[in-house]
């Protein structure tokens, strides 16, 4: 099929209607996408083909149809037509996937491992920041890489830390791994994407305004954005349950009010934290989280049904865009590719701040755990090599173009976008056979998923008998803060849940069962 865009800039003026022809064109262009990724998704995971995963293929449908674009010297005209601002990208696409990532979040597994989650999230992309923006600087330095001032290098070592490991969570769920490195793996990705942006937003903070400010200044900005965020996020899904509860929307016939003003509250919370100068990212991905745990309980049952589908489809339309996307832009846009070594290296660099990352981080974790109960080995290294990068590393690549000076931009962008895409084809595509030498397969407990999380084989942190000798003193420091994880859960439990829902505590945790189990399954 031979497709006639319209023409030049002057003539398309005189013709608006070659123009909003074009348009169309494009959009049925996208839409052909799109049914091309799911169709193929599909028919790959029904035969079990785990060496192209949907994301991947969607990656590689872009690439070709930039590629044909390319040889059939049509480049510029569809070029056009994918063309889109950043603000669509950050207005429309993001936010759907930030808050399904929150609300995929259940609660009973989350806080059963919220000790490692924290650890592996906050702490590991810290150490992940630091190392890669370490190593690129130095590897600047001695002319290993391209050269890049030191806070631009931290810039680009926040951004490109966080993790997007979609991908390799449907392959988990297809092959059956255990249940606790499925919620280590997606609690630390869903935190870990809120830490690794406002990293970033906290140095091209400093970088713009305050390049002279010491230590104490960016750690003191940094938890300025972050709690900020935080707080934005969980005060507006807050509000959102006492509305929902004092208000009795679990009738039947105010379904569509109900459902509304569900669908509105994250985009409420999002654009409440751009405006207050903070991270919409983090504020909705916490929205999600408490929406979830408090105000999906208000709902109806048709309403439940109703708003998990509703973002589950956009969230999965916008992924699968953007992957489609990202595989386009490598084939149709002028990227920096005369620094190939800065992209060869960075990905060199990545992998050892990742180890640097899950090592370290677990070590720390089974300092307060009894051998039986200990992270292993092979989860260590499973850890480490799923470390792909999506969206979320795309996605400030993108305003990096602007925040960083004299074409360094172009460069991190094309780094940003290679590495994605080597990630997600080559990491992604050899996740089953890795998880399979790994003897990590089929390490899913028979029980219930509630027993294995709790039980013997679940990651919750020991009671100790121990005397608090200088060897034991870090034990004791992480034993209190699994105290105060439980205390929460029983604050949650006695007080929030019954204040902002129609469930008591009781109900509240069997629900979050339940709601994982079917997440898993």
């Amino acid at each position: 099929m031979q497709i006639s865009p319209a023409g030049g800039g002057g003539d398309s003026q005189s013709h608006p209607g070659k123009e909003q022809q074009a348009a169309g064109v494009g959009i049925l262009l996208q839409i052909m996408m799109l049914v091309l990724s799911f169709v193929l998704g599909h028919v790959l995971r029904r035969h079990r083909f785990y060496y192209l995963p949907e994301a991947s293929a969607s990656l590689l449908i872009g690439l070709i149809v930039g590629a044909l674009a390319n040889i059939s010297n049509t480049e510029t005209s569809i070029r056009a037509w994918f063309n889109f601002h950043e603000e669509f990208f950050f207005l429309f696409l993001l936010p759907p996937i930030i808050f399904q990532s929150g609300f995929s979040l259940s609660p009973k597994p989350f806080f059963s491992n919220f000790g490692a989650i924290v650890t592996f999230s906050i702490l590991g992309t810290f150490i992940a920041s630091v190392v890669t923006g370490v190593l690129v600087y130095l590897g600047g330095l001695i002319y290993l890489t391209y050269r890049l001032p030191f806070v631009e290098c931290l810039m680009f070592g926040a951004l490109i830390s966080a993790t997007d490991p979609v991908t390799v969570l449907s392959i988990f769920q297809e092959l059956g791994i255990d249940t606790n490195l499925y919620a280590l793996v997606f609690g630390e990705s869903v935190l870990n994407d809120a830490m690794a942006i406002s990293l970033y937003r906290t140095m091209s903070s400093l970088k713009s305004h305050a390049p002279g400010q010491n230590f104490f200044m960016v750690i003191f900005r940094f938890l300025e954005t972050f709690v900020g965020s935080l707080s934005a996020g969980v005060g507006v899904g807050f509000i959102s349950a006492l509305i929902s509860f004092s208000a009795g929307l679990d009738i039947d016939n105010l379904q569509n009010l109900e459902c509304c003003l569900f669908v509105l509250f994250p985009y409420f919370s999002y654009m409440l934290a751009e405006g207050l100068g903070l991270t919409g990212i983090v504020s909705i991905l916490f929205t999600g989280i408490v929406m979830k745990h408090y105000t999906f309980s208000n709902l109806s049952e048709n309403s439940q049904r109703f708003v998990s589908a509703f973002f589950h489809l956009i969230s999965s339309l916008a992924e699968t865009f953007v992957f489609i996307y990202m595989g386009f832009d490598i084939a149709m846009e002028q990227h920096s590719w005369s620094h190939v070594g800065f992209i060869f290296f960075s990905i060199i660099f990545i992998g050892v701040a990742r180890a640097a990352n899950v090592f370290f981080c677990a070590y720390l974790v089974n300092l307060v755990r009894p051998a039986p109960r200990q992270i292993p080995v092979k989860h260590q290294k499973t850890l480490w090599y799923i470390g792909l990068r999506g969206a979320m590393a795309f996605a400030p690549a993108l305003q990096s173009v602007h925040d960083f000076p004299e074409g360094h931009g172009q460069t991190i962008f094309t780094a940003t976008t290679a590495i994605v895409v080597l990630t997600v084809l080559l990491i992604g595509g050899s996740t089953g056979t890795v998880l399979e030498t790994l003897q990590v397969v089929g390490d899913d407990h028979d029980g219930p998923l509630s027993e294995s999380l709790d039980g013997n084989n679940g990651y919750v942190a020991p009671s100790y008998n121990e005397d608090a000798t200088s060897g034991n003193r870090l034990k004791m420091k992480l034993k209190e803060f699994h105290k105060s994880t439980a205390s929460f859960t029983a604050l949650d439990r006695n007080y929030l849940t019954p204040f902002f829902t129609s469930q008591n505590g009781d109900d509240e945790e069997e629900h979050g069962k339940i709601d994982y189990h079917q997440n898993v399954t």
